[in-house]
Protein backbone atom coordinates (compact mmCIF):
# COMPACT_ATOMS: atom_id res chain seq x y z
CA UNK A 1 0.00 0.00 0.00
CA UNK A 2 1.46 3.36 -1.05
CA UNK A 3 0.74 6.69 0.58
CA UNK A 4 0.53 8.49 -2.77
CA UNK A 5 -2.22 6.22 -4.09
CA UNK A 6 -4.25 6.50 -0.89
CA UNK A 7 -3.84 10.28 -0.88
CA UNK A 8 -5.20 10.55 -4.42
CA UNK A 9 -8.32 8.62 -3.46
CA UNK A 10 -8.74 10.65 -0.26
CA UNK A 11 -8.61 13.92 -2.18
CA UNK A 12 -11.05 12.61 -4.78
CA UNK A 13 -13.57 11.50 -2.15
CA UNK A 14 -13.32 14.71 -0.16
CA UNK A 15 -13.85 16.83 -3.27
CA UNK A 16 -16.83 14.67 -4.20
CA UNK A 17 -18.40 15.44 -0.83
CA UNK A 18 -17.68 19.15 -1.16
CA UNK A 19 -19.34 19.26 -4.59
CA UNK A 20 -22.52 17.47 -3.47
CA UNK A 21 -25.21 19.88 -2.19
CA UNK A 22 -27.06 17.12 -0.32
CA UNK A 23 -24.09 16.66 2.01
CA UNK A 24 -24.08 20.38 2.81
CA UNK A 25 -27.76 20.18 3.70
CA UNK A 26 -27.07 17.17 5.92
CA UNK A 27 -24.18 18.99 7.59
CA UNK A 28 -26.29 22.08 8.26
CA UNK A 29 -29.10 19.94 9.67
CA UNK A 30 -26.71 18.09 11.98
CA UNK A 31 -25.17 21.30 13.29
CA UNK A 32 -28.63 22.82 13.84
CA UNK A 33 -29.88 19.69 15.63
CA UNK A 34 -26.97 19.46 18.06
CA UNK A 35 -27.03 23.21 18.69
CA UNK A 36 -30.79 23.07 19.23
CA UNK A 37 -30.52 20.22 21.73
CA UNK A 38 -27.87 22.16 23.61
CA UNK A 39 -29.86 25.39 23.59
CA UNK A 40 -33.07 23.75 24.77
CA UNK A 41 -31.28 21.72 27.43
CA UNK A 42 -29.60 24.79 28.93
CA UNK A 43 -26.82 22.67 30.49
CA UNK A 44 -25.24 24.12 33.62
CA UNK A 45 -21.82 22.76 32.70
CA UNK A 46 -19.89 20.42 30.41
CA UNK A 47 -20.77 17.28 32.32
CA UNK A 48 -24.53 17.97 32.05
CA UNK A 49 -23.97 18.62 28.34
CA UNK A 50 -22.30 15.22 27.98
CA UNK A 51 -25.24 13.59 29.75
CA UNK A 52 -27.72 15.48 27.57
CA UNK A 53 -26.06 14.59 24.26
CA UNK A 54 -24.79 11.05 24.92
CA UNK A 55 -28.09 9.31 24.17
CA UNK A 56 -29.08 11.38 21.09
CA UNK A 57 -25.59 10.85 19.67
CA UNK A 58 -26.07 7.08 19.80
CA UNK A 59 -28.63 7.51 17.05
CA UNK A 60 -27.32 10.61 15.29
CA UNK A 61 -23.75 9.42 14.70
CA UNK A 62 -24.69 6.24 12.75
CA UNK A 63 -27.27 8.17 10.70
CA UNK A 64 -24.73 10.83 9.68
CA UNK A 65 -22.01 8.25 8.97
CA UNK A 66 -24.31 6.11 6.82
CA UNK A 67 -25.65 9.13 4.95
CA UNK A 68 -22.11 10.09 3.97
CA UNK A 69 -20.89 6.57 3.23
CA UNK A 70 -23.56 4.24 1.93
CA UNK A 71 -23.27 5.44 -1.68
CA UNK A 72 -19.51 6.02 -1.79
CA UNK A 73 -18.45 2.80 -3.56
CA UNK A 74 -21.91 2.10 -4.97
CA UNK A 75 -21.91 5.46 -6.74
CA UNK A 76 -18.55 4.74 -8.37
CA UNK A 77 -19.88 1.41 -9.60
CA UNK A 78 -23.13 2.85 -10.96
CA UNK A 79 -21.29 5.61 -12.85
CA UNK A 80 -18.75 3.16 -14.26
CA UNK A 81 -15.91 4.94 -12.52
CA UNK A 82 -14.94 1.88 -10.49
CA UNK A 83 -13.98 -0.01 -13.65
CA UNK A 84 -11.77 2.91 -14.66
CA UNK A 85 -10.17 3.13 -11.22
CA UNK A 86 -9.32 -0.58 -11.39
CA UNK A 87 -7.17 0.08 -14.47
CA UNK A 88 -4.99 2.44 -12.44
CA UNK A 89 -2.14 1.24 -10.22
CA UNK A 90 -4.43 1.26 -7.18
CA UNK A 91 -5.10 -1.86 -5.14
CA UNK A 92 -8.45 -2.66 -3.56
CA UNK A 93 -7.00 -1.93 -0.11
CA UNK A 94 -5.66 1.46 -1.22
CA UNK A 95 -8.98 2.36 -2.79
CA UNK A 96 -11.05 1.35 0.26
CA UNK A 97 -8.73 3.04 2.76
CA UNK A 98 -8.72 6.19 0.63
CA UNK A 99 -12.52 6.23 0.38
CA UNK A 100 -12.79 5.63 4.11
CA UNK A 101 -10.37 8.41 5.04
CA UNK A 102 -11.84 10.88 2.57
CA UNK A 103 -15.37 10.33 3.83
CA UNK A 104 -14.16 10.24 7.44
CA UNK A 105 -12.73 13.74 7.10
CA UNK A 106 -16.17 14.96 6.05
CA UNK A 107 -18.10 13.01 8.70
CA UNK A 108 -15.79 14.02 11.52
CA UNK A 109 -15.75 17.61 10.29
CA UNK A 110 -19.54 17.78 10.57
CA UNK A 111 -19.72 16.07 13.96
CA UNK A 112 -16.78 17.91 15.53
CA UNK A 113 -18.11 21.25 14.27
CA UNK A 114 -21.54 20.46 15.72
CA UNK A 115 -20.12 19.43 19.08
CA UNK A 116 -17.71 22.36 19.09
CA UNK A 117 -20.60 24.76 18.68
CA UNK A 118 -22.44 22.96 21.48
CA UNK A 119 -19.42 23.42 23.73
CA UNK A 120 -19.29 27.12 22.94
CA UNK A 121 -22.98 27.47 23.82
CA UNK A 122 -22.51 26.10 27.35
CA UNK A 123 -21.38 29.35 28.99
CA UNK A 124 -24.01 31.27 26.98
CA UNK A 125 -27.05 29.12 27.75
CA UNK A 126 -26.20 27.38 31.02
CA UNK A 127 -27.87 28.37 34.26
CA UNK A 128 -26.10 27.93 37.55
CA UNK A 129 -27.50 25.02 39.53
CA UNK A 130 -26.27 24.89 43.15
CA UNK A 131 -26.66 21.11 43.24
CA UNK A 132 -24.58 20.70 40.10
CA UNK A 133 -21.91 23.08 41.34
CA UNK A 134 -21.69 21.28 44.67
CA UNK A 135 -21.41 17.91 42.95
CA UNK A 136 -18.64 18.59 40.47
CA UNK A 137 -17.70 22.26 40.32
CA UNK A 138 -13.96 21.55 40.41
CA UNK A 139 -14.10 18.66 37.92
CA UNK A 140 -16.48 20.04 35.30
CA UNK A 141 -14.04 21.38 32.72
CA UNK A 142 -14.01 21.44 28.90
CA UNK A 143 -11.79 18.35 29.11
CA UNK A 144 -14.87 16.34 30.11
CA UNK A 145 -16.59 17.37 26.89
CA UNK A 146 -13.43 16.87 24.82
CA UNK A 147 -13.41 13.21 25.85
CA UNK A 148 -16.92 12.87 24.44
CA UNK A 149 -15.81 14.44 21.16
CA UNK A 150 -12.95 11.93 20.83
CA UNK A 151 -15.27 9.00 21.55
CA UNK A 152 -17.82 10.29 19.04
CA UNK A 153 -15.06 10.37 16.43
CA UNK A 154 -14.19 6.74 17.15
CA UNK A 155 -17.84 5.68 17.03
CA UNK A 156 -18.36 7.58 13.76
CA UNK A 157 -15.34 5.87 12.19
CA UNK A 158 -16.80 2.45 12.99
CA UNK A 159 -20.25 3.41 11.67
CA UNK A 160 -18.68 4.78 8.48
CA UNK A 161 -16.73 1.55 7.93
CA UNK A 162 -19.99 -0.42 8.16
CA UNK A 163 -21.63 2.04 5.78
CA UNK A 164 -18.86 1.42 3.23
CA UNK A 165 -19.48 -2.31 3.58
CA UNK A 166 -23.10 -1.67 2.63
CA UNK A 167 -21.92 0.43 -0.30
CA UNK A 168 -19.68 -2.36 -1.53
CA UNK A 169 -22.32 -5.07 -1.08
CA UNK A 170 -25.33 -3.26 -2.56
CA UNK A 171 -26.27 -3.86 -6.19
CA UNK A 172 -28.38 -0.74 -6.68
CA UNK A 173 -29.21 2.57 -5.03
CA UNK A 174 -32.51 1.16 -3.77
CA UNK A 175 -30.93 -1.93 -2.22
CA UNK A 176 -28.19 0.24 -0.75
CA UNK A 177 -30.74 2.49 0.91
CA UNK A 178 -32.65 -0.50 2.29
CA UNK A 179 -29.48 -2.14 3.61
CA UNK A 180 -28.28 1.12 5.12
CA UNK A 181 -31.60 1.71 6.86
CA UNK A 182 -31.68 -1.84 8.24
CA UNK A 183 -28.12 -1.66 9.52
CA UNK A 184 -28.69 1.71 11.17
CA UNK A 185 -31.64 0.17 13.03
CA UNK A 186 -29.53 -2.88 13.92
CA UNK A 187 -26.66 -0.76 15.23
CA UNK A 188 -28.84 1.70 17.13
CA UNK A 189 -31.34 -0.68 18.75
CA UNK A 190 -31.26 -4.12 17.13
CA UNK A 191 -28.22 -5.69 18.77
CA UNK A 192 -29.04 -4.34 22.21
CA UNK A 193 -32.67 -5.46 21.89
CA UNK A 194 -31.60 -8.94 20.76
CA UNK A 195 -29.29 -9.20 23.75
CA UNK A 196 -32.07 -8.18 26.14
CA UNK A 197 -34.44 -10.72 24.59
CA UNK A 198 -31.76 -13.38 24.77
CA UNK A 199 -31.10 -12.75 28.46
CA UNK A 200 -34.77 -12.55 29.46
CA UNK A 201 -35.57 -15.64 27.40
CA UNK A 202 -32.76 -17.64 28.92
CA UNK A 203 -30.93 -17.98 25.59
CA UNK A 204 -27.93 -15.94 26.77
CA UNK A 205 -26.22 -16.71 30.11
CA UNK A 206 -26.15 -13.63 32.37
CA UNK A 207 -22.40 -14.08 32.77
CA UNK A 208 -21.94 -13.54 29.04
CA UNK A 209 -23.83 -10.26 28.82
CA UNK A 210 -20.80 -8.10 29.52
CA UNK A 211 -18.79 -9.67 26.72
CA UNK A 212 -21.66 -9.72 24.26
CA UNK A 213 -22.65 -6.13 24.97
CA UNK A 214 -19.15 -5.08 23.92
CA UNK A 215 -19.99 -6.48 20.46
CA UNK A 216 -22.74 -3.87 20.09
CA UNK A 217 -21.25 -0.62 18.74
CA UNK A 218 -23.85 1.40 20.62
CA UNK A 219 -23.23 -0.38 23.91
CA UNK A 220 -19.48 -0.09 23.44
CA UNK A 221 -19.77 3.64 22.75
CA UNK A 222 -22.09 4.12 25.73
CA UNK A 223 -19.71 2.26 28.02
CA UNK A 224 -16.75 4.31 26.82
CA UNK A 225 -18.64 7.55 27.42
CA UNK A 226 -19.57 6.56 30.95
CA UNK A 227 -16.22 4.97 31.70
CA UNK A 228 -13.86 7.57 30.23
CA UNK A 229 -15.83 10.84 30.14
CA UNK A 230 -18.19 10.64 33.12
CA UNK A 231 -16.67 8.23 35.64
CA UNK A 232 -13.42 10.22 36.14
CA UNK A 233 -15.52 13.17 37.34
CA UNK A 234 -17.05 11.06 40.08
CA UNK A 235 -20.30 13.01 40.09
CA UNK A 236 -22.63 10.05 39.68
CA UNK A 237 -22.74 6.28 39.60
CA UNK A 238 -21.78 4.66 36.31
CA UNK A 239 -24.06 1.85 35.12
CA UNK A 240 -22.60 -1.61 34.70
CA UNK A 241 -21.30 -2.57 31.27
CA UNK A 242 -18.19 -3.67 29.43
CA UNK A 243 -15.02 -2.00 30.64
CA UNK A 244 -13.20 0.53 28.46
CA UNK A 245 -10.70 -2.02 27.14
CA UNK A 246 -13.40 -4.52 26.22
CA UNK A 247 -15.59 -1.80 24.68
CA UNK A 248 -12.69 -0.39 22.67
CA UNK A 249 -11.83 -3.89 21.50
CA UNK A 250 -15.41 -4.32 20.30
CA UNK A 251 -15.28 -1.12 18.25
CA UNK A 252 -11.90 -2.03 16.76
CA UNK A 253 -13.24 -5.47 15.83
CA UNK A 254 -16.16 -3.87 13.98
CA UNK A 255 -13.81 -1.43 12.23
CA UNK A 256 -11.35 -4.11 11.10
CA UNK A 257 -14.04 -6.57 10.03
CA UNK A 258 -16.02 -3.96 8.08
CA UNK A 259 -13.00 -2.56 6.24
CA UNK A 260 -11.67 -6.05 5.54
CA UNK A 261 -14.99 -7.22 4.09
CA UNK A 262 -15.33 -4.00 2.08
CA UNK A 263 -11.87 -4.52 0.58
CA UNK A 264 -12.78 -8.07 -0.39
CA UNK A 265 -16.07 -6.99 -2.00
CA UNK A 266 -14.94 -3.78 -3.69
CA UNK A 267 -13.21 -5.44 -6.65
CA UNK A 268 -15.64 -8.37 -6.89
CA UNK A 269 -18.90 -6.62 -7.70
Amino acid sequence: MTVAAVREVVEREFLTVLRTPAYWVLAAGTVALVAGLTWLGEPSGYLPLVLDLATPLEGLVPVVAFAFGYRAILGDRERGELETIRTYPVSAAEYVVGVFLGRAVAVLGVLVTSLGLAGVLVPLTGQDDPRTVAAHATADTPLVFLRLVVLVAAFAAVALAVALLVSAAARSARSGLVLATLLVVVIVVGIDAALVVGVTGGLVPPDATTLLSALSPNSAFRSLVFGLAIAPVGALDVPAGPGPILALGGLLAWLAAALGATTWLAWRR
